[in-house]
């Protein structure tokens, strides 16, 4: 694919709270990016000082969000790319090309390329990866001060043991996505009773 190219990844698909938050990047051709890759290979620092680089040399980077709700009414696959299309909608430069981390494409009006394991093949891609997974750190940071109890600026909203623990000890929050398992509590299978039998 020629021409301006966005690229577009997403962070905290498999959480069991806060948002799915979508990154879409376009990169100028002379970037200075060393180091750049899969946000999941970074150490959160490197991820932090990455995040300030590519903010200030993108043509144009954008992010999208589905929140808890909106998750469990659609499912996360379908909450997942709307939050993708979110971002490269919120670009503001249209690119001539649109390339996506995994298998599933979302309705646009360009080109678009799906590509598995591409945070760790394409920059512009590993720059969306890493924008969405830093703003969405620092958000469950902050929900953790909202939401107090369930460890969510440690484990960032995946089903940890600790969450885990908090979820049966304190119940789901406003933040929860409630239609994940372990989420909410399992609902007791109902017997049939009946006197003398």
């Amino acid at each position: 694919m020629d021409g301006v190219r966005a690229g577009i990844d997403e962070a905290g698909r498999g959480c069991l709270a806060g948002p799915v938050v979508a990154g879409a990047v376009i990169l100028p051709p002379g970037y200075d990016l060393p180091g750049l890759t899969d946000s999941k290979k970074l150490s959160p620092r490197r991820r932090a000082v990455l995040a300030q680089a590519i903010k200030a040399q993108a043509v144009s980077w954008a992010l999208g969000f589905s929140w808890p709700r909106e998750i469990d009414r659609i499912n996360i696959l379908q909450a997942t790319l709307a939050a993708m299309s979110r971002a490269l909608c919120a670009l503001r430069v249209q690119p001539d090309c649109v390339l996506v981390d995994g298998n599933r494409s979302f309705p646009t009006a360009l080109p678009l390329t799906t590509v598995v394991g591409g945070d760790a093949i394409h920059p512009c891609i590993s720059a969306a990866s890493i924008l969405a997974k830093t703003f969405r750190d620092e958000l469950l940071e902050r929900m953790d001060e909202r939401y107090p109890g369930y460890g969510l600026a440690v484990h960032k909203g995946y089903g940890t043991q600790e969450h885990l623990d908090s979820l049966r000890r304190l119940g789901p929050s406003p933040a929860h996505r409630r239609t994940f398992k372990g989420v909410c509590p399992a609902p007791r299978e109902k017997t049939l009773w009946l006197p003398g039998i």
